[in-house]
């Protein structure tokens, strides 16, 4: 069995130390062996925020990491930084890449920025980028889960979040899917979900879920939810049998100061 610990909007700068402290433990006590950081690392791009956040990184001790920036990983106030240098703290503590991939024995993690220093927070895929991801998602072998990151989330549940949805995503998500595409996972709202691709409109060819994470350490909670991240958790099993993987979602509980299983997803997989 291998774990993937998936975080989101930590927005250093308005981190809960013992929040921080909670998720540390917990990854102290699953041992993951991959970490997806699906952006907004950052409150507002400062260089001791990205510090930060890649101090509690490092704090986790996990083998392998892929992380993408978020849109408030990109400077708001500093103009001329945003227009000629916007990844700068960025890629200076969690480069050298923007769009990156990670492989193991069981898992390919493909992250594509959907970030753009030309919008304020929308996000976009591009063409080339959704025909890029797709060929590296043909290239996976049999007994790899497959994912794909984005920040801003490929498919919302919620009407009044349809103007974050990420731009070009329609085709994105077709497309990932043909080629072989299970997760896609995202952040940006701070809503926790899990949402069956083949049930929204246009459905998806094959069966393909999209895996949204809450704020992970941030006061900035929204929704009625709390601090949470998720685990996912894969085996892989004979090539006759069905693929499958499951999906924990882990909130922080105030009250007791620790992460504790929320909810546990079976996932059926193409």
């Amino acid at each position: 069995m291998s774990i993937l610990l998936h975080i989101s909007d930590t927005h250093f700068g308005t981190e809960i130390p013992a929040v921080v402290a909670a998720l540390q433990a917990l990854v102290r006590e699953r041992r993951p062996d991959v970490l997806v950081y699906s952006g907004d690392m950052t409150q507002r791009a400062r260089a001791s925020q990205f510090a930060a956040a890649r101090a509690m990184c490092d704090s986790f001790d996990i083998p392998r990491m892929l992380a993408l920036p978020g849109n408030h990983d990109v400077p708001l106030f500093n103009l001329p930084a945003r227009l000629a240098m916007p990844y700068r703290g960025y890629l200076k503590y969690f480069g050298p890449r923007l769009d990156s991939s990670l492989e193991t024995d069981d898992f390919l993690v493909i992250g594509v920025n959907t970030t753009r220093a030309s919008r304020h927070k929308d996000g976009e895929v591009s063409g080339a980028q959704i025909v890029e991801s797709a060929e590296r998602l043909k290239s996976a072998r049999p007994r790899q889960l497959r994912i794909v990151v984005t920040h801003q989330p490929a498919v919302v549940l919620r009407e009044e979040d349809e103007p974050d949805r990420l731009h070009n995503a329609d085709a994105a998500l077709q497309a990932w899917s043909s080629a072989g595409a299970d997760l896609v996972l995202g952040g940006h709202i701070h809503l926790p979900y899990v949402a069956d691709l083949t049930k929204i409109s246009p459905a998806t060819p094959r069966a393909m879920w999209c895996v949204q994470a809450g704020t992970a350490v941030s006061s900035r909670i929204r929704h009625d939810t709390h601090n949470s991240v998720n685990l996912i958790h894969w085996q892989p099993g004979a090539a006759d049998r069905p693929r499958k993987c499951k999906v924990e979602r882990c909130d922080y509980r105030p009250a007791d100061g620790w992460f504790a299983t929320q909810t546990i997803q079976e996932l059926a997989l193409g």
